[in-house]
């Protein structure tokens, strides 16, 4: 029988990953920056010298591999790829809404460019 302890630590890890598996719909809000900012950008701020803005995009991404070490690696409709740390406060699971109304913005895993064409 497991401790409490082993217990909670299985737990706490289940809710912090968001119970993500190989193909779950994922959002990750990607800090940028540039001299203007698209239609999607959220938390729009200029730069101290006013020349350029900061700024928050959400990006649909698809998770392609679960790491041992809590990281995860996530794909791009471009077929990039990411490596996040499942703990990441930017990382998120996509919600049922977004999953439904969204879903042309996540890419498809069997649908992603030849493996030549991918960038780290």
């Amino acid at each position: 029988m497991q401790s409490t302890e082993d217990h909670n630590e299985l737990l706490e890890g289940a809710l912090s990953a968001y119970n993500l598996k190989v193909g779950s719909k994922v959002i990750f809000a990607k800090d940028k920056t540039s001299l203007s900012p698209g239609k999607r950008a959220v938390e729009v701020s200029p730069l101290p010298k006013g020349d350029s803005y900061s700024y928050i995009v959400e990006k649909y991404w698809i998770v392609k591999e679960i790491h041992s070490d809590r990281k995860v690696t996530l794909i791009t409709r471009r077929g990039k790829e990411h490596i996040v740390d499942v703990d990441d406060p930017r990382l998120r699971k996509a919600s049922l809404f977004e999953r439904l109304f969204q879903r042309a913005r996540f890419p498809s895993l069997d649908r992603t460019p030849a493996s030549g064409d991918q960038q780290k």
